[in-house]
């Protein structure tokens, strides 16, 4: 497992809605038709972006299902697994095996607070279930806990366990677990604002709330970079950088998906305790998407 590697602009997919809060699986196919054809590289779905904390389980797994089948192989599909309950984890792990993902992405426990040694064991859990990778999701921001570089290390013994999505903004961390682990270890960025400087850093790519609604854009951010067309890849991201502040103005994904409503992609329904976002956000969110090329 451990040469599996996941690279480029990777989408962590938005979850359309309608008006009553019912999936809108007609604007989540053409999403993920669109996202491989303006060449986004692996689509991440059923993750935070994919406000998989307000979906039920039948929901999640409809998701996981419609990606995997419309995708049809054009891409690697990456099937968030994630919850503060392990043998729920397991659960949506084996799951997202079945129905034929490439990986799943597996966050810390959040509310719970478990220490190292109760991340590690959860972790492993998941790992053991499965067959296909299982990536860490670091996101202390929304979870509270951090996976240690120590932990990290020691995770990175299980075969399964390739790499880790890094949303701490920690531009140390990458050196850092590079240095630990002691096989090629996949880390890719979950900050769109880092996502060059992550780069820089030894990273292999960025799964992106962005590339929801600028995949080319996301996607030649990276391509420049591993083509060697550094300055071009540093212009490319300094222009999205308006679009990358504005779609975190509230708590995301509901900035990211008044975004796709403007651009005709899906409607902006998030479900609670997600509010539509304010009148100022819908002007920061609008004047970005202009700012960046992407509205008239």
């Amino acid at each position: 497992m451990s040469d599996t590697r996941f690279t480029g602009s990777i989408t962590a997919m938005i979850t359309p809605m309608n008006r009553d809060g019912s999936l809108d699986f007609t604007s989540f196919e053409h999403l993920v038709n669109w996202q491989i054809e303006e060449g986004t590289s692996a689509l991440c779905a059923m993750g935070t972006t994919g406000e998989s904390p307000t979906l039920s389980h039948q929901e999640h797994h409809a998701v996981i299902e419609r990606t995997i089948k419309v995708s049809a192989g054009r891409v690697p599909v990456i099937a968030g697994a994630g919850s503060n309950s392990t043998t729920e984890a397991v659960d949506l792990a084996r799951h997202a095996e079945k129905a034929g993902a490439s990986a799943v992405l597996v966050v810390t426990p959040y509310y719970n607070k478990p220490t190292q040694e109760g991340l590690y064991r959860h972790f492993m859990a998941v790992a053991d279930a499965i067959s296909i990778p299982v990536m860490l999701y670091n996101i202390p921001g929304r979870s509270v806990i951090e996976i240690s570089v120590e932990t990290t290390a020691r995770l990175a013994h299980h075969a399964n366990i390739i790499g880790v999505k890094d949303a701490t903004a920690n531009l140390l961390r990458p050196l850092q677990v590079r240095r630990a682990v002691s096989k090629p270890f996949n880390q890719v960025s979950g900050e769109d604002g880092t996502a060059v400087s992550f780069l820089a850093a030894g990273g292999d790519g960025c799964i992106s709330v962005t590339s929801n609604v600028a995949p080319a854009l996301c996607a030649r951010v990276q391509a420049d970079w591993q083509a060697g067309r550094t300055a071009e890849a540093i212009a490319v991201q300094d222009k999205l950088l308006p679009l990358h502040d504005a779609l975190f103005c509230e708590s995301n994904p509901a900035p990211v998906k008044y975004a796709a409503s403007l651009l005709g992609l899906a409607g902006e329904t998030c479900r609670l305790p997600l509010a539509p976002i304010s009148e100022q956000s819908r002007q920061l969110v609008k004047a970005a998407l202009v700012d960046v090329g992407l509205l008239n």
